[in-house]
């Protein structure tokens, strides 16, 4: 499914090989298109592969290329990615160019040179005609389900843990739908800690990324007992998973639109993929521990969400395994940090250990822990503390006005002065 659904970002698919034109459409959908992301490729012949990689919502054609035509690129588009709008740009003399592109499939065109307001004008009726069902029928209310990416600034910060008794704390204290993702390809957990066993993955999706539907989905998903659906990572292998940007965004979209809650349990920030869940996550809840090198790292994370605008109430910091003999103390942590630490978690290691072994959450089998406990609390906060409105969605919405910066706070940056020793 390349359609584009709510909270989606737009990407947008240039097949051209005049380097003005690609800086042109760039700053018309700067100004206009709001969060988008253009890729440009200047090979025609290539185009339809990296279609497949990308999952463009739009696809526009220049109608000046050597060795392929516009129509022919038009074509092979329809097949690589039938769900995305094409549009093709032809000279003012190229109706004829204009008409086989149509024939091929392309939705609509338009003349050159461009003019910023027709041609934004022109390419926004087509994305809204090609918008997901849900939001044509007349004024409705699309609920869009929150995703909730958990990160480690390093391994053993009981990410996983706090992840996996979050999810099922805030399924059963909610009643709503909740799915986890796991986002660990280099060392995946879920599977082990909850016990599943599945047939399929998430390679299962990817191959089919561009025609993705609620069935497909609902059939690779592993189910839990207590009522927790899982996306299950592949076996670990040598080497690294390959799985794009746009095809996270494709994947996350459609499990917002069937689950209230997106729970990701993020790995090792090693390619841009795993940047891609981060960017699409509405919270983020990074687990650190009581030692220096975890809040070092902690500190230089937190660097890096600042620069790809994350805004602070869009990060929850909590201590785990607080009061551990000889850690850090929580003051210290906001202090030399400079951030608010939302919660701790008491330390009881055997009792983890005990509980990742079994393969049964520590919230299902030590409900009276204090581990449980804290978890418990936590996900009510959490809930209480992300509430929000649905998403209201329009049948014939205006176009956007110019976009402007969607992060009005930023968090401050983080001290460099090094922690106490």
């Amino acid at each position: 499914m390349a359609r584009l659904g709510p909270g989606d970002t737009l990407r947008v698919l240039l097949v051209a090989e005049s380097e003005g034109l690609r800086e042109q459409i760039g700053a018309i959908l700067a100004q206009y298109a709001g969060e988008h992301r253009l890729f440009w490729i200047a090979q025609p012949e290539l185009a339809p592969r990296r279609a497949e990689d990308l999952l463009p919502h739009l696809v526009l054609v220049d109608d000046d290329l050597n060795g392929m035509s516009a129509p022919a690129v038009i074509r092979q588009m329809t097949v690589s990615s039938p769900n995305a709008v094409s549009m093709v740009m032809v000279d003012e003399r190229g109706m004829a160019v204009a008409r086989q592109a149509v024939l091929s499939g392309a939705r609509g065109f338009i003349t050159k040179p461009l003019m910023a307001e027709e041609f934004w004008s022109a390419i926004h009726q087509l994305l809204t005609e090609n918008r997901l069902p849900d939001q044509q029928a007349g004024r409705s209310t699309t609920r869009i389900g929150k995703v909730v990416v958990f990160v480690g600034p390093k391994g053993g910060t009981g990410r996983t843990m706090m992840a996996t008794n979050t999810a099922l704390a805030i399924l059963e204290q909610t009643g709503q739908g909740v799915v986890m993702v796991d986002a660990d390809y280099v060392a995946p957990a879920l599977d082990v800690v909850l016990n599943l066993e599945g047939e399929r993955d998430i390679n299962t999706l990817l191959a089919r990324a561009s025609r993705l539907d609620k069935d497909l989905v609902s059939s690779v998903l592993a189910n839990h007992t207590a009522g927790l659906a899982v996306l299950l990572a592949p076996a670990p292998i040598y080497g690294v998973m390959e799985i794009s940007m746009p095809q996270v965004e494709q994947i996350i979209s459609q499990l917002r639109l069937m689950f209230d809650w997106v729970v990701v349990d993020l790995g090792a920030l090693v390619d841009e993929s795993g940047y891609a869940f981060l960017d699409s996550a509405d919270y983020i809840v990074m687990t650190v521990l009581p030692e220096l090198v975890c809040l070092r790292n902690a500190r230089l994370l937190l660097d890096q969400l600042v620069a790809r605008g994350c805004v602070e109430d869009r990060v929850w910091i909590v201590l785990n395994r607080a009061g551990i003999n000889g850690g850090v103390t929580k003051n210290d942590i906001e202090e030399r940090l400079h951030v608010r630490v939302r919660h701790t978690i008491p330390d009881d290691q055997p009792l983890v250990s005990l509980s990742v072994n079994r393969g049964v959450p520590l919230y299902l089998s030590h409900r009276r822990s204090a581990v449980a406990r804290a978890v418990e609390e936590f996900a009510a906060m959490f809930v209480a503390g992300t509430a929000r409105q649905p998403v209201v969605a329009e049948s014939t919405p205006e176009p956007p006005a110019p976009a402007s910066n969607p992060f009005s706070r930023m968090f401050r940056r983080i001290s460099s002065t090094s922690a106490a020793r």
